[in-house]
């Protein structure tokens, strides 16, 4: 049976599936990432094979940062990872057909569009909320990838007037703003992450309750302003914070009736995520499927 290698290279765990072509997951494992994180996913390449008995058909990586024009490594991901930049993934596997490589927002999207909460949609866009916020589009059934591979940085869109930078140089960014980067100093030092801080407004603390609505409300103006110019049918929100459920959804929904532009009563569904950790291994795989139907 044909299938794919799909893999997650995070900053803390390595996550890989096989996959069907028709998106079954048919294994997955997980390893830390820690100084070999080279040697880590090779080895598990090797045992998603010995598993299916057979060689994959295609591997995709997905990783943060930029993927590089040929989709064969990483372009740009400072401060990460040391060494992966560069990367010929193809050669480092010794593959014959080429190993492709993906920003890990866009393969989450193409994950959710294969077999997940953005399979009814054509007009999509993802937002991943983590330790900041990253992103990806699919207009027209088709991954956005932009010039270089930039397309769906959400994070990086700048909402207010402060000084403070996103690590993109972006002033006022989103993800400052609700991103688990900044939750220390948004809570002056109270919360040290965005869990802590939603489990706080769950028992009735005032204070938490205002510094998490607030947040809210942030990310709640930024998509009306995603809105209005990708024109989606509907916005998918995963990462950590996506999975604070009703404590998320219901501020956000509040605030889209607020502010939406709704022509003709027209409203674009906000929907959280529905393949959580594993969303980019998945995408990953897919990838390297449409890549080489594309070739």
């Amino acid at each position: 049976m044909s299938y794919s290698i799909g893999i997650d290279l995070g900053g803390t765990h390595v996550k890989a599936v096989a996959a069907s072509s028709a998106g079954d997951v048919l294994a997955r494992l997980s390893a830390e990432t820690g100084v070999e994180w080279k040697e880590k996913i090779a080895g598990l390449v090797t045992q998603l094979e010995a598993g299916q008995q057979a060689p994959a058909d295609f591997i995709g990586l997905a990783a943060p940062g930029l993927a590089a024009a040929d989709s064969r490594s990483d372009a740009s991901l400072p401060g990460r990872l040391p060494g992966i930049e560069g990367l010929d993934w193809t050669a480092f596997l010794q593959r014959a057909k080429p190993v492709t490589v993906v920003n890990d927002a866009h393969a989450a999207l193409l994950a959710e569009a294969w077999c997940g909460a953005a399979v009814p949609f054509r007009h999509v866009i993802m937002l991943t909320l983590g330790t900041g916020v990253g992103g990806a589009i699919l207009a027209d059934g088709r991954l956005l990838r932009g010039a270089i591979g930039r397309a769906g940085h959400f994070g990086h869109v700048s909402i207010d007037s402060s000084i403070e930078r996103s690590i993109a140089g972006t002033p006022g960014a989103l993800e400052l703003a609700i991103g688990n980067c900044s939750i220390q100093q948004r809570s002056r030092g109270r919360f040290t992450s965005t869990l802590g801080l939603i489990e706080a407004h769950r028992a009735g603390d005032f204070a938490a309750t205002a510094i998490w609505t607030d947040s809210v409300r942030a990310l709640g103006r930024a998509l009306v302003g995603f809105i209005n110019v990708l024109d989606p049918e509907a916005v998918i929100i995963g990462g950590g914070i996506g999975r604070a459920a009703g404590d998320l959804f219901t501020l956000l929904a509040a605030e889209l009736d607020k502010f939406e532009w709704r022509p003709a009563g027209h409203r674009v569904q906000i929907l959280p995520a529905a393949l959580g950790a594993w969303a980019g291994a998945l995408g990953a795989a897919r990838f390297a499927l449409d890549h080489d139907s594309q070739r």
